[in-house]
């Protein structure tokens, strides 16, 4: 007995997205991947806006999925990030997934375009549309109440706007010394908080005015 061809949706073309639909093309599958925006990548899709609000704590802001800031570089071989044979579907919303009669329906319209809306049939149905569009915020004393100006690092994208200013960045991990190190270039003052308790406060070798410091005390 030969092996069942599915028909499978893929929705998000972004890194879980592409994975998924390479790894069901490579099982022979018949695939359909739906993405809303004008290019695929997710993620690692450079854009030059940033959400209306910088916290991302709006439900009614324009959702920007990218979090790549400009001086940001892989080192990966162009060839490795990139599908060469197979065409995507793109500017294409996803409007309602309802199952019918043992399938799958998903609608779906195209970006603009309210009148219009497709209907397509699916074996099965992968949803991989971005768990990392809504920011994680820290929930330290007196934050909300502190008048300086606050981002998240998805809304971060060049270095320009710090320049002369003292900057706190909260975490650690490689986005988050990437930025202090960009920002670096023109701040007056970057001061870095690790997760880990145990970090003392010190002013780092290889930079003037970044300063690596212990845990932000949170609720």
């Amino acid at each position: 007995m030969g092996r069942q061809l599915l028909k499978v949706a893929v929705i998000g073309a972004g890194v879980s997205g592409l994975l998924t639909a390479r790894e069901l093309q490579k099982e022979g599958q018949q695939i359909v991947v739906y993405e809303k925006s004008n290019q695929i990548g997710g993620l690692w899709v450079y854009d030059p806006e940033v959400e209306t609000d910088p916290l991302g704590l709006d439900p009614n802001r324009r959702i920007v999925h990218s979090s790549i800031y400009d001086s940001l570089r892989t080192n990966l071989p162009t060839q490795l990030m990139e599908f060469t044979d197979y065409s995507f579907t793109i500017e294409k919303n996803v409007v309602s997934v309802k199952q019918k009669n043992g399938m799958w329906v998903v609608e779906s319209k195209t970006n603009g375009d309210d009148q219009f809306k497709k209907e397509e049939h699916f074996d099965m149905v992968v949803v991989c549309n971005g768990h990392n569009t809504q920011p994680k915020l820290v929930n330290a004393p007196g934050i909300k109440k502190w008048p300086g100006k606050q981002i998240h690092s998805h809304n971060y994208r060049v270095p320009e706007p710090y320049k002369d200013q003292v900057v706190v960045v909260i975490g650690h991990g490689p986005s988050g010394f990437d930025i202090a190190f960009d920002i670096a270039k023109v701040a007056k003052e970057v001061h870095v908080s690790s997760r880990c308790p145990q970090v003392e406060v010190r002013k780092l070798e290889t930079y003037k005015n970044v300063w690596q410091h212990p845990k932000v005390p949170t609720r």
